[in-house]
């Protein structure tokens, strides 16, 4: 993958739930301002229900930046729901003759995991513009986006978790959003887990559907010949009023999932449905060493 460099093109697509022009508008003054030029995909701001237009208007507008030399990065301008019902009909044939990254996290999970199970062809899981105004703007994420878009060394620190199995090790990471991926599963948008490090993040799920998607990845043979076990945030989650297990964080419900397992798993890195959101690449090799109470991650 060829990483940007000032003058360069780059896209904003919406591949699922709607976005106005206001709310798009702060992440294209951005990606001026670090002297990239900047299209908008055809029908952006159409809307059709929940969606960013039909399933046709979205797969026409991709395809056009899909297809496109000139375009060295396609961002989606938002997650929701949607992307999964256009992977089947786009056509990459001319995207692996020149493969360019796609950014961003949650829905793009599909799009994530359909081309690097097709195409081995890597992403960067980041903040999108719909997180780049307001309150949800965080700078710290922002400028991860920027080295990792840029080919800088991507490097955080966050704490050890009591729940961890601390162990050094480097490999292909892989993942996202865990609701995505396990929607996948069967398809051929689902990828090959095999001795890769699986980073995970979801948000607003119920205790008891992480635990029934811990248990997919399981019965799946997913988890057991992972080399280790990423998790980020897990957010505003939900429970039944007669409670799933009392007391029981998400990050203890998953660790439950793993500990028969001897790979190591790491709780608490700061990427996912949270303001802070650090830039990661997907398809690409990273490294966890563990240093006294903290762990470092990075990615040249």
């Amino acid at each position: 993958m060829t990483y940007l460099k000032s003058g360069d093109t780059i896209a904003i697509a919406a591949t699922a739930r709607h976005i106005s022009e206001e709310q798009l508008n702060p992440a294209i003054q951005l990606f001026t301002s670090w002297g990239l030029n900047v299209v908008k995909s055809n029908s952006i701001f159409s809307v059709s229900n929940s969606f960013a237009g039909t399933d046709e208007q979205r797969i026409e507008a991709l395809q056009i930046l899909l297809d496109d030399e000139k375009i060295k990065a396609i961002f989606c301008a938002r997650g929701g729901y949607g992307t999964v019902r256009i992977l089947d009909k786009l056509d990459f044939t001319k995207f692996i003759r020149n493969p360019k990254w796609i950014v961003g996290f949650s829905d793009v999970t599909a799009l994530f995991s359909h081309i690097y199970s097709n195409y081995t062809v890597s992403g960067i899981h980041a903040c999108m513009p719909i997180t780049m105004q307001g309150d949800l703007k965080d700078e710290a994420s922002i400028e991860s986006l920027k080295k990792a878009l840029f080919g800088n060394e991507i490097n955080y620190t966050f704490s050890a978790n009591t729940l961890n199995r601390n162990m050094d090790v480097e490999g292909i990471l892989i993942g996202g959003n865990l609701s995505v991926l396990c929607s996948l599963m069967g398809s051929k948008s689902e990828m090959n887990f095999d001795d890769k490090i699986l980073f995970i993040e979801d948000v607003g799920e119920y205790y008891y559907h992480i635990d029934r998607m811990m248990q997919v990845l399981k019965r799946a043979g997913k988890l057991k010949k992972l080399r280790a076990l990423l998790v980020g945030g897990m957010n505003d989650m939900n429970d039944n009023k007669s409670p799933f297990e009392f007391n029981k964080t998400c990050y203890e419900i998953i660790s439950e999932n793993v500990s028969d397992y001897n790979f190591p798993f790491f709780y608490g890195f700061p990427a996912g449905h949270e303001k802070t959101n650090m830039a990661i690449k997907l398809g690409e090799n990273a490294k966890l060493s563990v240093c006294k109470n903290e762990i470092n991650f990075s990615q040249h």
